[in-house]
């Protein structure tokens, strides 16, 4: 993948992050598996390390225009440190195929309670 794709797809993701409140898994991984052309467990693990600084900057700007609330993010960040251990010892077990129906599963699910809602 060049890397003006690569900005593209970091640039895409920061701004719905920023704009809606989304992970940028939803936008990251599909842009790393479509035009980086990697594989879903490559995908997904580049797309954690990027969330990093994506979720950090953001945190800190919502928390600067007192958006934030601070027990609410740090129980959703106990939560997902647990969890995190848990999905990606799922994940090493799984076939890259299975791995990238479910993930696309779970995006037509978000798709639809977002809609309905």
């Amino acid at each position: 993948m060049g890397m003006k794709a690569l900005a593209a797809v970091g640039l895409v993701a920061g701004v719905l992050s920023g704009l809606l409140g989304i992970g940028g898994g939803v936008i990251i991984v599909p842009g790393l598996a479509t035009f980086g052309r990697l594989d879903q467990h490559r995908a997904q693990a580049a797309s954690l390390a990027a969330i990093i600084p994506i979720a950090a900057i953001g945190a800190v700007l919502y928390a600067l225009d007192g958006e934030l609330d601070l027990l609410a993010a740090g129980l959703l960040g106990v939560g997902s440190l647990l969890g995190v251990r848990l999905g990606t010892g799922l994940m090493h077990r799984m076939d890259a195929a299975w791995l990238r129906r479910a993930f696309g599963l779970l995006l037509v699910a978000v798709a639809i309670t977002l809609l309905v809602l």
